[in-house]
């Protein structure tokens, strides 16, 4: 089966929401390689509306520019391309189309596909409703050591969400790179069982 690998800009106090505006004094070569990692070997972008409409109003016309970034661009127009919207779409970016029925039947089908993995940038709704499906294998969070104090956090109210991290490092930024798994629910504890780690 195919696995989802999302990333996330996110702050220090959890939000996500327009990291153009926050996000971009702590862009550097390490950041770059970590964000394009993922891409490299997915042939498939799982987008929500929003990130699609950002993503397909820059990058074609970065192709067409020629200029430093146009080799990516030229992959990202490559790559299929897949939308979540409760709205019909029109689409002029090449290889792309929309996600029809309901999401956790139409990615689980999506996942059982023959392909690569499938790669998600942005997209907050349809991360937490992938994560809450158990059909999110990896997400990796660069969190910036910024508090932007105010936008659309990753995780609203609702149930707790159990990760596992697979990896950290940590960038010349302050940035921290952080990739986490799904985990089962730890077991229940208290004071009482942690207090046999305090110091004697």
């Amino acid at each position: 089966m195919r696995k989802i690998i999302a990333g996330l800009f996110i702050s220090l106090d959890g939000v996500t929401e327009a990291p153009d505006q926050w996000h971009f004094p702590y862009f550097n070569d390490e950041m770059g390689a970590a964000v394009g990692a993922p891409m490299m070997d997915a042939d498939t972008l799982l987008l929500g509306r929003k990130t699609y409409d950002s993503f397909a109003g820059a990058w074609p016309d970065r192709e067409r520019d020629a200029g430093e970034d146009a080799a990516f661009a030229k992959q990202l127009g490559d790559m299929r391309k897949v939308v979540v919207s409760r709205h019909d779409l029109k689409f002029t970016w090449r290889n792309s189309e929309q996600l029809t029925g309901d999401l956790v039947e139409a990615v689980t089908a999506l996942k059982q596909q023959p392909g690569g993995t499938i790669s998600m940038s942005g997209s907050v709704s349809v991360i937490r409703q992938l994560l809450a499906a158990g059909l999110l294998d990896e997400l990796q969070l660069l969190v910036h050591p910024i508090a932007v104090r105010t936008g659309e956090r990753l995780f609203d109210d609702g149930d707790a969400v159990p990760l596992k991290l697979l990896s950290s490092q940590t960038f010349s930024t302050g940035v921290l790179n952080l990739v986490y798994a799904p985990a089962a629910t730890p077991g229940a504890a208290g004071y009482d069982e942690a207090k046999a780690h305090l110091p004697q």
